[in-house]
């Protein structure tokens, strides 16, 4: 598997923001979004580790932290990404979290298995220029630990999330969070349309990660 990043910290988003986890970060990705923040690890020429599941399930057991956060890229692309899941799952102290980006089907990833992971999901608004990739079947198979993610950078993209989070009615669904673009919405605009449609069981969430250390800095 191609690790790119294996590093603690907190995570800076999700269900657990604010808790300690183990972040593995896989290199590739299958979309290339406006906004990306870790475009480095989706290019070609990105250096990355060959680790096999065994190994990266060692490494990440002698973190001593409980909190794994599989993210990317795209960890869904990992060829052996199942076996990883069937190894992190033989030990029941890990909360195993993946971070996907709503482009590749979670159907052959755990849905009906023990070793299920929880998914934390994007939906892709207009502003990252790739919703015409997003896989609306996973929507179908999120439960009720699972998050849809949805970054938005301006009011068009927020109005679209509402329309998605009504047509899947998905705060009966899983979490729901709204989260801005870095520097391109300013979070009270996203709370005033929160309050104006009054989306109930929307989170508004911020990275905490871009708070505490430079939004460039990686490892962190």
């Amino acid at each position: 598997m191609k690790v790119v990043e294996l590093f603690t910290s907190i995570n800076g988003e999700g269900t657990r923001a604010g808790e300690l986890a183990v972040f593995v970060r896989f290199q590739g990705c299958n979309l290339r979004c406006s906004y990306c923040d870790t475009m480095w690890a989706n290019e070609r020429d990105c250096a990355y580790t060959e680790l096999t599941p065994a190994e990266i399930t060692d490494r990440i057991l002698a973190t001593g932290i409980r909190n794994v956060t599989l993210t990317g890229g795209e960890p869904l692309l990992q060829p052996q990404l199942t076996e990883l899941l069937q190894a992190l799952a033989a030990h029941p102290e890990l909360r195993v979290e993946i971070e996907t980006n709503g482009a590749v089907s979670l159907a052959p990833f755990g849905i009906e298995a023990p070793w299920r992971p929880v998914f934390t999901m994007d939906y892709k608004l207009p502003s990252s220029g790739w919703e015409q990739a997003m896989v609306t079947e996973n929507f179908s198979l999120l439960e009720a630990a699972d998050t849809v993610k949805f970054v938005s950078g301006s009011l068009a993209d927020l109005e679209r999330a509402r329309d998605i989070i009504e047509q899947y009615d998905l705060t009966h669904r899983c979490h729901v969070y709204l989260s801005p673009i870095f520097g391109a919405i300013e979070p009270v605009a996203m709370v005033e349309f929160m309050k104006q449609h009054k989306l109930n069981d929307v989170r508004l969430q911020i990275q905490i990660h871009k708070v505490i250390w430079d939004p460039q800095k990686r490892g962190v």
